[in-house]
């Protein structure tokens, strides 16, 4: 299948020292399978850290990568209560959290519309039904998180 990773430079290698903490999914190289989703990306990290928009195209073999035996990978098929846990806590920066030991780690993305839902259940405002609910509401994109060195060896840049 095809992943698209946006960006705001050319991709020669993947570095994960360069990839930023405190996402969905934790500190890692992340891809869609959206390329409209990729180029919108782009745009905006071009838009804030300058740059040009680049959309870089992968080729990735799930079902090699799920066959290989020693890739842990953790598949959110929606956004339900496990899901919006996980992604509390790769998001937070106070919970008391140390990381995950996924190596591919594949759902839906909490974007910025998310953010908020988030916000309030982090303040007491609303519980986790509520906000797993809420959810069911939103158009939700995917995302592929590659966390390990040894996934990146199933990603072959097109």
């Amino acid at each position: 299948m095809k992943l698209y990773h946006g960006t705001n430079t050319e991709i020669k290698s993947i570095d994960l020292s360069k990839c930023k903490p405190f996402k969905d999914f934790g500190k890692g190289f992340y891809l869609t399978e959206i390329e409209l989703q990729a180029v919108q990306m782009a745009r905006r990290t071009a838009q804030v850290f300058g740059g040009e928009a680049q959309v870089a195209t992968f080729e990735f073999d799930m079902h090699r990568a799920s066959e290989d035996g020693t890739l842990n990978i953790k598949c959110f098929n929606e956004p339900d209560k496990e899901w919006a846990l996980f992604i509390l806590n790769n998001r937070s920066r106070t919970r008391n959290f140390n990381g995950h030991d996924y190596d591919i780690v594949i759902g839906p993305v909490a974007d910025d519309t998310i953010a908020t839902l988030f916000r309030n259940f982090d303040d007491g405002i609303i519980d986790l039904d509520m906000l797993v609910n809420g959810l069911k509401y939103k158009k939700i994109s995917s995302q592929y998180l590659f966390h390990t060195t040894k996934s990146l060896k199933y990603l072959v840049k097109l």
